[in-house]
């Protein structure tokens, strides 16, 4: 979960332009790459960092993580599908974090409020338990 503090503009070239509001995010990700998961939430922690997924422009200042979902051996595609079923969640950009993915129509969520984003982590995580 990312709480933006104020709109960003989107700098990244397939997005250049493009606004997010102020608010509540979710973002699903995967972390098969060295270091696992440990690594990728160290990283997107850390407000200095190159930019490298399009996730990464959230969080370089204007946006902090406040909350992570860790699903073991689970499915980036499944996480987004369960949580954009809650009510208040949904796709604010399409194509934003699945460049990579066939299945989703965007890896980034965005929830009417930061308690509609709880619920939903929290709804998740029991169905996925």
């Amino acid at each position: 979960m990312i709480d933006l503090s104020a709109d960003l503009v989107l700098r990244n070239k397939r997005f250049a332009g493009t606004i997010l509001r102020r608010g509540t995010y979710l973002y699903c990700g995967s972390a098969n790459g060295s270091g696992g998961i440990a690594a990728r939430v160290k990283r997107h922690c850390r407000t200095e960092k190159k930019q490298h997924w399009h996730v990464d422009e959230l969080t370089n200042g204007t946006g902090h993580v406040v909350a992570m979902l860790v699903m073991p051996d689970g499915c980036e595609c499944d996480l987004r599908a369960a949580l954009g079923m809650v009510p208040g969640i949904s796709i604010p950009i399409a194509g934003f974090g699945s460049s990579d993915c066939a299945r989703c129509p965007a890896h980034l969520l965005a929830a009417e409020s930061h308690a509609v984003a709880m619920t939903a982590i929290e709804q998740v995580r029991k169905a996925f338990t």
